[in-house]
């Protein structure tokens, strides 16, 4: 590493990221002491975003002192995160109870690492990942897949608004994509420890690179599965189970969401009662569930309802359940059980996010066996935790997922920006061109190397608020770097004639799906940081 970048302006980085953290954690005791989350939401609505782009800085540290190239993005995302702490906090001091000279000492950093010819120098250069050999063959595998099988159905599925092929269903089976997170026992992949982290982190970022629709979504749902499956499932489940999910033979929708309840998970109203059918034990479904991705064509759902009567507004009282369903096909569903239970699904048309297709599903007297119950009996009224089990991880795939989407539409800016002329040159010589291309390379390199950094705290049994806060600030990081490259591409990044759009579109759902992302803000991150302050 040269002297110009180098050690000391990495120890300078480090300095500046515990001034922007103590700012964070005065104002994180300013709000408990004035009402907390739900009083003052502004207040904890920046702060909650504020602070994940001081753990996303603090992640790119150890990143920074692997070489000259790495220290420069480094200190540029450093940068970039104090004038997003100081925008957000510019006229609001009194309201955080912080003073902005605190940063001071940071300014002429701050100046160096935002000067304009120096982010432009990064314009081209994203720098590497710096994975082991096994997660280098994981990213090769993937990104062959998606090259060669995902990428060609893109934009077709897309604007036709069609189905996941199902060649890359079977294709994805095959190279071992839904096992990477279940167990070797019960016929996965996974050894345990943060390598099964990783090693999806990394697949979901290169099948999303070619498609968020039809290649980075398929695994995450199996996924949210497994982990409930690993928590609470009796060992009749696992090995019921498991393997299915592992092979594809079973593929999974998830029914949490509620049309009148969105992300307040306690107050739904999908009941799942005990009763007998023809002799057996089981229970009998019946409620309305929306935003049910892959409904139609999953066999089956991963249904979150309230067993328990007498536990109405709170999630003490759900459980989960894993509902067989047919196969069924994009454009909605009606199927009906002998005893006369009833799924039908309604298709939700969206601007993006298309091939999955998300559904409301209107059941009516649905009857699954008592065994479906994730755990049976000791399962019972431990849904939400059994849920929360695989949507923390959830949140660390969305990451990936919208760091895949950053990346495709950083490659797609580049590519037009060398080759497209105005006034007499490509656009990619151009000061404000490149300037944009740099920040772009900084943001997704933060995001990625945070992605890692959450993947290997989760393998150790931690991460969870890390989960949360990547979550946060990669999906809206990946709303400015598509709408970036859209630009980039003038008229033509309108048009749906370059990939451009598609990645613009796709990148919007990410801050709303797997939890919105001002609730995540507001209910988990802001209430777990003033917890940790008192």
């Amino acid at each position: 590493m040269s002297d110009s970048t180098s050690t000391a302006d990495l120890v300078v980085a480090a300095r500046t990221i515990e001034l922007a953290d103590a700012i964070i954690g005065k104002g994180v005791r300013t709000l408990a002491a004035t009402g907390g989350p739900d009083t003052q939401q502004v207040l904890a609505y920046d702060l909650a975003h504020a602070g994940a782009a001081v753990e996303t800085a603090r992640s790119m540290l150890d990143y920074g002192a692997k070489g000259e190239l790495e220290a420069q993005l480094t200190c540029a995302f450093v940068a970039d995160m104090v004038h997003d702490l100081i925008t957000r906090l510019i006229g609001r001091e009194k309201l955080w109870g912080v003073d902005t000279s605190t940063l001071a000492d940071s300014h002429d950093f701050v100046q160096k690492y935002r000067e304009p010819e120096f982010l432009s120098s990064l314009a081209n250069t994203p720098g590497p990942r710096h994975l082991a050999d096994d997660y280098e063959m994981v990213q090769d595998t993937f990104r062959s897949f998606a090259g060669k099988v995902i990428a060609p159905h893109a934009e077709h599925v897309h604007r036709e608004n069609l189905d996941v092929p199902e060649e890359i269903i079977s294709g994805l089976a095959e190279i071992g994509a839904f096992g990477l997170s279940i167990p070797s026992e019960y016929g996965g992949f996974s050894e345990g420890g943060d390598g099964e982290y990783m090693a999806s982190c990394i697949a979901t970022e290169e099948l999303s690179r070619a498609s968020l629709g039809i290649g980075g979504s398929l695994i995450t749902r199996p996924e949210i599965l497994t982990r409930a499956l690993v928590k609470g499932g009796t060992e009749a489940q696992k090995l019921e189970w498991l393997p299915k999910l592992a092979t594809a033979e079973v593929m999974v929708a998830v029914a949490v969401t509620e049309p009148d309840y969105g992300s307040d998970v306690a107050s739904i109203k999908t009941t799942a009662v005990a009763t007998q059918q023809d002799g057996k034990d089981g229970y009998v479904i019946n409620g309305v569930k929306t935003w049910c991705t892959f409904a139609a064509r999953a066999n089956v759902l991963m249904l979150l309802a309230r067993t328990d009567s007498d536990r109405t507004k709170s999630h003490k009282g759900l459980s989960v359940l894993i509902v067989p369903k047919p196969r069924g096909e994009a454009h909605g569903f009606v199927f009906t059980q002998p005893g006369g239970g009833k799924l039908e699904g309604r298709p939700i048309d969206t601007i993006g996010y298309r091939g999955m297709h998300s559904y409301e599903i209107a059941i009516e007297n649905w009857w699954v066996p008592a065994d479906h119950l994730i755990g049976e009996t000791a399962g019972l009224g431990k849904g939400f935790y059994y849920q929360m089990e695989g949507f923390e991880n959830g949140r660390l795939q969305t990451a990936a997922r919208a760091v895949g989407v950053m990346q495709a539409a950083y490659e797609a800016a580049c590519d037009y920006a060398q080759n497209r002329k105005s006034f007499g040159k490509n656009i990619g010589e151009y000061q404000i061109i490149q300037a944009k291309l740099g920040r772009m390379a900084v943001v997704i390199q933060g995001s990625r190397q945070f992605s890692y950094a959450v993947a290997k705290l989760m393998g150790k049994g931690q991460g969870a608020m890390e989960a949360s806060m990547v979550k946060a600030y990669v999906c809206k990081a990946a709303e400015w770097v598509t709408r970036e490259a859209m630009q980039i591409h003038g008229g033509y990044g309108y048009a749906e004639e370059y990939s451009v759009s598609r990645l613009f579109v796709d990148a919007r759902v990410l801050s709303i799906f797997e939890g919105a992302d001002e609730t995540l803000c507001l209910k988990v991150i802001a209430r777990k940081l003033v917890e940790t302050a008192k």
